[in-house]
């Protein structure tokens, strides 16, 4: 039954992870944003996340974004230093063009460092893409 199951592959949307400044504690943080380069707006955005590792599970974390318009990004959560060391993984389900689409993005432990960023779309700062 599951494999008659037909869920499409997943292009343009992303997670990533961009450390910004934060002025109300003046100092640098790490955000998580979701990012939509599509030509269609994201509709029921439902964001599950958590951090883990072999001996560590951090709780479940569930994020909901009515619409996210295209070629757009949105602030999905916080990340606190202690788990950059644990595998972070996201659960992104939503609807697109009335399809429904679903995918899990995963940032590997200490993979979330300065020295890695990079030129992201749609947002104008360097960050981590997960993968």
């Amino acid at each position: 039954m599951k494999k008659d199951i037909l869920i499409p592959e997943v292009k343009d949307v992303h997670v990533a992870a961009v450390k910004v400044f934060n002025e109300e504690f003046e100092a640098y943080e790490w955000n998580v944003y979701l990012i939509n380069n599509t030509a269609s707006a994201l509709e029921i955005v439902l964001i599950v996340s958590k951090g883990f590792d072999k001996k560590r599970e951090t709780s479940l974390m569930r994020h909901k974004i009515e619409v996210l318009p295209a070629k757009n990004f949105a602030k999905i959560e916080y990340l606190q230093d202690d788990v950059l060391e644990l595998n972070n993984e996201f659960k992104v389900t939503y609807f697109q063009d009335s399809t429904m689409m679903e995918k899990t993005f995963l940032f590997k432990p200490n993979t979330i460092r300065e020295s890695a960023a990079k030129e992201l779309p749609i947002i104008p700062k360097k960050g981590i893409l997960a993968v």
